[in-house]
């Protein structure tokens, strides 16, 4: 029924704002974060009035974006801005960080901003204070004393510009090495191995603009409302336009399946339904799922055969190895039935145009190229990709990590996308005048295990937080004690910092990126490159611009050739980044708020065009690996919630009411366990233990979720994707009950 052009059929309650439901109260929480900020509120307002966004990688600018009219702003960004607005912290604080050492990383971030470079060496309690010229003096020497591949560079996404990913893989090889690398492979190496297999192309292939009008959108392994909450309302627009939502998860996600979206009326007051469907699977039964709906989609001829013939090439391979799946393999694996698949099919089947959204749910496993390209596979049987309304989507949950990649950042690749090799580094080595390695590089997993060994001896890391975001944490920190020089450059204290140095640790205090002189650009997921100007205010001791720390390293390490490192200001960085990445023409004309350009256009592959050597799509004979679940354990995949990236940000998540210490887990499960909601379990890898509490909650049987990073310690370290280095993010536990009653074990 429509009620003044709102739809009934989509609400969610007739209770205003959906009191009494478990869900986000924005308009509370906008309050608290006013008060969190009242100590700068002109900064605050200009930031959110002219920056571009620093949280997920949806592009909003200043308070709209390109996809729809109207205001345009998320709880990711709000909780972001105290990063940008707090003062400085009382360097006091770091004589002795053996207090230090036993707060949380919200804690320390609730210090302040780092406002001068500080050193701690070996024996010392904790840092002292030095000049830049001392930093920048040690971290030279401590570099021309190593070879160049002891030498290892990371940077995490935070907010980080295009500008800073430049300048930063440029000082790596002027420095003489490939080790370097970014947050964004730990998250979408899978999608872009496989897509660029497949494709020829390595990004989102539509415009969010291609959601709405859409017949269907399907997530898979993905939480948008969680991590990307801006896409509820392209959701709920593409829901008034009749749109279906379908979900392939583990668990249903109630933000995926309901959303009071605050910045439209119709859904703040009553809320929107948003998924049509959700199909169960088992935590790394994707593939088997989708391979059980090619079966019933080449079954019942439900192809696009038509573009199947004139644009792809590998079908025959594919539907030959299919047909000897038998489908109690495919059912067993994926934990869905043959009707499901089927049901999900005819979903498919039927839509004339469709949009498939994935992220680490698909990436994060040892087979994460595979699933991927088991998705692509799907969207090209029925030829999704190239068209209006259509497409497929690795969405992004970092700010700046889209174009980290694209402009170098990455150990195997030079800007551009070109791979490492003694062509491309010659080439390289033309453009820029001085000798660019030609070996590839360690990825962050590698950089670990050679620090674990010994065979690092500089570490430099631009954000990020080792500790809490890869597997074993224990083995983690014993490799960050290891390298002679730890260099964190960032805005505000971490737990890694505070690991005991082999002989010097440095803390360099950078810029925000709305601090950063002459601004600096973000490459949204699709692949909009959109200028964020500097933001007029106050600045915190003496940081500096990150791209500028790096420049400055490598001139104070080489000053003799210091000049084919030397950037007079960002627009000169843009500049360069024009000439070295193509495809990235036109970024160097960005020079205001609300400057942009689409690389690639709308839409990649328009017309069934791919970017690969024959112009075809290609399609992957693809076999679901092992998933077999032993009896007694349970699969185990590791979640997000009230939280950007490993920054918790509260202690519940206001989607689902699950507190940090929460076992999801079926009823079904918690009856065979004898375990109730609330009481404390005792989970158990080949890794580690974990203690949590039960949470009831409608998850596939045999299937748990724990928050990340407090699961970590459950996660193997060297469980990866072979084709590209990505950790596992999954686990085989054991359960075990505490205790009953639901108090403390």
């Amino acid at each position: 029924m429509k009620i003044l052009g709102w739809n009934t059929a989509h609400w969610v309650s007739l209770i205003p704002n959906g009191i009494g439901h478990i869900k986000p109260n924005h308009y509370s929480e906008m309050l608290r974060i006013a008060w969190q900020n009242r100590d700068q509120p002109l900064l605050a307002w200009r930031i959110l009035r002219d920056g571009v966004c620093d949280g997920c990688a949806l592009g909003t600018t200043g308070l709209h974006d390109f996809t729809m009219k109207g205001v345009h702003l998320c709880m990711v960004r709000l909780h972001l801005l105290r990063l940008n607005t707090m003062p400085a912290l009382d360097t006091h604080v770091l004589q002795d960080v053996t207090a230090l050492k036993r707060m949380k990383a919200g804690e320390l971030r609730a210090l302040g901003r780092l406002p001068y470079p500080m050193m701690r060496e070996r024996g010392d309690a904790g840092f002292r204070r030095i000049t830049w010229d001392q930093a920048l003096d040690t971290i030279a020497s401590h570099i021309r004393r190593t070879v160049p591949e002891r030498l290892a560079f990371y940077l995490t996404s935070r907010g980080i510009t295009n500008e800073v990913y430049y300048v930063a893989q440029k000082t790596a090889r002027f420095l003489g090495t490939n080790n370097i690398d970014n947050a964004a492979r730990i998250c979408h190496s899978p999608s872009t191995v496989a897509m660029k297999q497949t494709l020829g192309v390595s990004a989102s292939t539509c415009s969010y603009k291609d959601w709405i009008g859409s017949d269907l959108i399907i997530f898979i392994g993905s939480d948008a409302p969680n991590n990307q909450p801006v896409t509820t309302k392209y959701l709920y627009y593409a829901k008034q336009q009749g749109t279906r939502i379908a979900v392939v998860n583990p668990y249903r996600e109630p933000g995926l399946e309901r959303y009071w979206v605050p910045s439209v009326f119709e859904s703040a007051l009553f809320g929107t339904r948003l998924a049509d469907d959700f199909f169960h699977v088992h935590t790394g039964g994707d593939l088997a799922f989708l391979n059980g709906v090619l079966k019933h989609l080449i079954d019942n001829n439900w192809l696009d055969e038509r573009f199947i013939r004139e644009h792809t090439a590998g079908f025959d391979a594919l539907k030959a190895e299919l047909a000897g799946q038998p489908w109690e393999m495919l059912e067993r694996f994926s934990g869905a039935s043959r009707a499901e698949m089927l049901r999900f099919a005819e979903m498919v089947a039927r839509a004339r145009s469709a949009v498939i959204v994935w992220s680490m749910g698909i990436t994060q496993h040892d087979h994460g190229v595979e699933n991927v390209k088991a998705i692509m596979n799907l969207a090209l049987a029925r030829g999704i990709i190239g068209r209006e309304k259509c497409g497929v989507v690795p969405i992004r949950g970092h700010s700046g990590v889209q174009g980290s990649a694209e402009v170098g950042c990455v150990p195997w690749n030079f800007p551009g996308g070109d791979p490492v090799n003694a062509e491309t580094a010659a080439r390289l080595s033309g453009r820029w005048g001085f000798d660019v390695p030609a070996w590839s590089g360690k990825a962050c997993l590698e950089m670990i295990d050679a620090a674990h060994e010994g065979d690092v001896d500089v570490l430099y890391s631009a954000g990020g937080n080792f500790l809490e975001t890869l597997p074993d944490p224990q083995y983690v920190q014993y490799a960050l004690e290891r390298p002679r020089l730890r260099v964190h450059q960032d805005i505000v204290l971490t737990t890694q910092m505070l690991v005991d140095p082999a002989e010097t640790v440095i803390l360099l205090p950078a810029q925000t990126r709305y601090e950063q002189r002459g601004g600096g650009t973000e490459t949204s997921t699709e692949r909009q490159i959109i200028f964020s100007p500097e933001i007029r205010g106050r600045r915190i001791g003496e940081s500096k611009p990150e791209w500028e720390i790096f420049m400055l390293v490598a001139e104070r390490t080489y000053p003799d050739r210091s000049h084919l490192i030397h950037f007079r200001d960002a627009q000169h960085i843009r500049d360069e980044i024009a000439q070295a990445v193509p495809a990235y023409e036109g970024i160097q004309r960005l020079r205001k708020k609300g400057d942009a350009v689409q690389w690639g256009g709308q839409r990649l592959c328009e017309g069934g065009r791919f970017k690969t050597p024959d112009g075809k799509g290609y399609f992957s004979p693809l076999r679901p690996p092992e998933n077999a679940i032993p009896a007694g354990w349970f699969f185990l995949s590791t979640r997000r919630g009230k939280q950007f990236n490993s920054m918790v940000q509260g202690a519940r998540d206001p989607l689902n009411g699950a507190k940090r210490e929460d076992v999801f887990m079926s009823a079904e499960d918690a009856q065979s366990l004898s375990v109730r909601e609330g009481d404390w379990v005792l989970l158990r890898s080949g890794s580690g233990e974990l203690r949590g509490r039960v949470k009831l909650v409608p998850i596939k049987p045999r299937n748990i979720q724990v928050h990340w990073p407090e699961g970590n310690v459950l996660l193997r370290r060297d469980t990866y994707d072979p084709a590209c280095g990505v950790p596992d993010y999954n686990a085989l536990v054991q359960v075990a009950a505490l205790q009953m009653a639901g108090g403390a074990p």
